[in-house]
């Protein structure tokens, strides 16, 4: 560990956080790196930093407190380093294990493809965790946004994020287009166009089930009880449908105890009502049209009926399966159907990369958009929260931007660290702001009789308000 890192020295009153392999040791003055982002991240850093400080102080009463480093990344880093992202600052992040970041430009012309991404990439953060929730009084495109309370875990390391692909004309790709033509694709009757740019597509089952680990995790943990695979498995069966396989295979071997996959609940669902039924007449109930199936395929399912019943019907049956955790799964396109007419049917969702991608915008629009909506990249002994909205260029240093992505990612911090009384106060200062319909213009203009405020006046206004959340309590 290093004095300084981009000649910028370690602040002498803060200590490393530690991690045992298990668990993280969280000292009272923990350095935390931050990148304070391009464009309006000047402006909602200046803004979060002291919502989060004032958070620690009334929470603890000068007991704990960060101490923050900057380190360099985006426009910052090029002008002072020539680099986008430098290795310091990925080393740091490494050092201290626990940073905080606003939104960063992608460099055009080259080179790095996303900030973000190579971040992600470096540190194996593997777990996008984006929780999606409505706070009272924002304006939504929906009726009932109350109903979205999700949180989801997106894969970051594989799937088309992974960045392997071949422009369409170059000997790379016509070598490639060859070798799949000519050897992998000769007997199937299927060919790729000459013309074509390839990208490969690689999800793995380390990737898949460390992912749906922590999720798992997460819902023990949060008392949450619904878990969802996300997937495209009925046209992608040996990415997107493995996806789905090895994340429910993860669930039976290793959580045995604490959840049961819907198909199980179904299966002990018809037994609960009748303690006689046979398996041929209990597969019969959860496979429609069974009867006009293959014989391989009736016993498959025969088999499926039996080995649930032999391997949970103790333990899960007589209702019992109903206080477990719930897994099930969906198609990718379904699921976007059912979070704009059924969003409380949801908790958790388990997703690809690009899947996640998609899903979590489309969540975070029924709650007010992006600036809602917080984030946080974790991998094994390292978290990365962030803004998960852009740069914004056109109103940087204007002093108008909502800050609650990086507030609540900063929350979802305070909490990762164990802090939740701090993190309490941030979230319940953002809320009662918003309640009170003092907030920035993005929500203001459509939000009747409210009143107007810059970042930092917002700011201002979550940290009073923090006062009333530690009175309640």
């Amino acid at each position: 560990m290093k004095k300084t890192y981009n000649d910028i020295p370690v602040p002498a009153e803060g200590q490393p956080i530690q991690f045992d392999g298990k668990s993280f040791q969280i000292p009272d003055s923990p350095v935390i790196p931050y990148i304070e982002g391009d464009g309006t991240g000047r402006d909602i850093w200046r803004a979060s930093r002291r919502v989060f400080d004032a958070a620690a102080e009334k929470a603890y009463g000068g007991r704990k407190r960060i101490a923050w480093f900057e380190v360099l990344a985006g426009e910052k880093a090029f002008n002072g380093k020539k680099t986008w992202l430098p290795d310091d600052t990925v080393e740091a992040i490494r050092d201290f294990r626990i940073a905080i970041k606003g939104p960063l430009t992608t460099p055009v012309g080259g080179g790095i493809r996303s900030l973000n991404v190579a971040l992600r990439q470096l540190l194996d953060l593997y777990a996008c965790v984006r929780p999606v929730r409505y706070f009272s009084g924002v304006p939504s495109p929906v009726t009932h946004p109350e109903k979205m309370n999700v949180v989801i875990f997106r894969e970051n390391t594989e799937d088309v994020y992974s960045g392997i692909e071949w422009r369409s004309g170059t000997p790379e790709v016509q070598k490639l287009i060859a070798f799949l033509n000519g050897e992998m694709l000769k007997s199937t009757g299927k060919q790729i166009r000459l013309d074509s740019s390839i990208g490969i597509k690689p999800i793995s089952p380390t990737a898949t089930q460390r992912l749906m680990r922590r999720a798992l995790q997460h819902a023990i943990d949060h008392n949450r009880h619904v878990v969802t695979l996300v997937h495209k498995g009925n046209i992608m069966k040996f990415t997107e449908g493995a996806f789905r396989d090895w994340g429910y295979e993860l669930a039976q071997k290793e959580f045995r105890d604490c959840i049961v996959t819907e198909r199980e609940s179904w299966i002990l669902g018809n037994l609960d009502r009748d303690p006689n039924l046979s398996v041929e007449k209990n597969a019969a109930m959860i496979e429609p049209g069974l009867e006009n199936a293959t014989e391989s395929f009736r016993q498959q399912i025969y088999a499926e009926v039996k080995g649930a019943i032999e391997a949970i019907g103790k333990s899960h049956g007589q209702g019992r399966w109903r206080e477990k955790i719930l897994v099930n799964d969906r198609i990718a396109d379904s699921v976007f159907q059912q979070v704009m007419t059924r969003a409380d049917e949801y908790e958790i969702f388990v997703t690809p990369n690009l899947n996640g991608d998609y899903l979590s915008d489309a969540c975070a629009a029924q709650v007010g958009g992006l600036g809602m909506a917080p984030g946080a990249n974790i991998g094994d002994g390292y978290g990365v929260f962030e803004a998960t909205h852009g740069t914004a260029p056109k109103y940087a240093d204007k002093d108008v931007i909502n800050p609650s992505s990086v507030m609540l990612s900063g929350a979802m911090m305070l909490e990762f660290m164990g802090w939740n009384e701090a993190a309490r106060l941030v979230e319940e200062g953002i809320a009662e702001t918003i309640r009170q319909k003092r907030v920035t213009y993005d929500l203001e203009r459509m939000m009747l009789g409210a009143t107007r405020l810059r970042t930092s006046e917002f700011a201002s206004a979550v940290i009073e308000n923090m006062d009333a959340a530690l009175a309640a309590h």
